[in-house]
């Protein structure tokens, strides 16, 4: 088949590199414009090193783009790892249409933060999954889906690139194939089971301290890495990252009770929590680091975030 090959980072770079060796034409990528000072997307480089034209549009709504898409005359438009809004006027443009990847088992965690959002509400299992675009937030058809655990220990970051990757790869190839060979499925979602949740951000991540152990744990590792869920200190937000739930025992919940030059011991209602890394800035550092020159000491109460 021909296809357009959509999307960005690593992700859309293995889905190329599998694409090609299974024998179909790549008439061209897509993928956000590079960022001032940043290096170039490792789809680009890829692409690039092949021989195939990349095209870096500040926004996919431009006229030129179907203009484009029309002229590259493709079969199939495959969307692995996209972050832009691809129109329908571009998406409906292939021979069969397009298909997306999404991180979760649709139509459970529509939206960009499906990840975090299952780790925040305490999910077991997640997986990944294929669908065909339509005008609708990751609402169209099913073509194909495959599950994968959540362990309690999972980080937003360690069940993406450790479970999820590999998976949405191999899944996003398959879908292809199952195209290409004329048996893709299409199965509606099931609506009553659907659910959306917005990007996670700050005004989400907010650490209360008077909540289950559980319910902090799970909010600290649905944000890790991103945005880095935070408690308030001296004024700042003190993001908490690899961390651990103590459970059991008698605590001050928000309280520092240990410093040691492994990790930060704040109490939880129900138990306490093991950070090894903070941020105030830009920069994650050890806590113990950050104790040292910021004057944090045993006893120290966050305030409400």
């Amino acid at each position: 088949m021909r296809i357009i090959l959509i999307g960005q980072a690593a992700f859309a770079e293995k889905v190329l590199d599998r694409v090609l060796e299974n024998g179909h034409d790549v008439a061209a990528v897509y993928c956000p414009p590079d960022a001032t000072g940043g290096k170039p997307d490792p789809v680009k480089v890829r692409a690039a090193a092949r021989g195939i034209p990349v095209r870096q549009h500040a926004s996919l709504k431009r006229p030129e783009v179907v203009q484009e898409f029309k002229d590259l005359g493709a079969d199939l438009g495959v969307l692995a790892y996209v972050t832009q809004i691809v129109p329908q006027s571009v998406f409906e443009v292939p021979r069969r249409g397009s298909i997306c990847f999404h991180p979760s088992l649709l139509p459970k965690y529509r939206g960009g933060s499906a990840i975090p959002w299952q780790l925040i509400k305490g999910e077991t299992q997640g997986g990944v999954t294929v669908f065909w675009v339509d005008p609708g937030i990751d609402t169209g058809p099913i073509l194909l889906q495959k599950s994968a655990p959540i362990d309690a220990d999972d980080t937003a970051g360690s069940l993406y690139f450790n479970k999820l990757f590999g998976l949405g790869v191999d899944t996003v190839v398959e879908s292809v194939e199952l195209i290409a060979a004329g048996t893709a499925p299409r199965v509606p979602q099931d609506e009553s089971q659907s659910s959306y949740d917005p990007l996670c951000r700050d005004e989400h991540v907010a650490i209360d301290w008077s909540r289950p152990l559980r319910d902090v744990y799970n909010l600290i590792r649905g944000a890790d890495p991103q945005p880095g869920a935070y408690t308030m200190f001296n004024g700042e937000k003190l993001r908490l990252y690899d961390c651990r739930a103590i459970a059991g025992g008698v605590h001050q919940p928000g309280v520092v009770e240990e410093i040691s030059a492994e990790a930060l011991v704040i109490g939880a209602s129900g138990g306490a929590i093991r950070a090894k890394r903070v941020r105030t800035g830009n920069q994650k550092v050890a806590a113990a680091e950050f104790a040292a020159t910021h004057g944090l000491r045993p006893g120290f109460a966050f305030t409400p975030s």
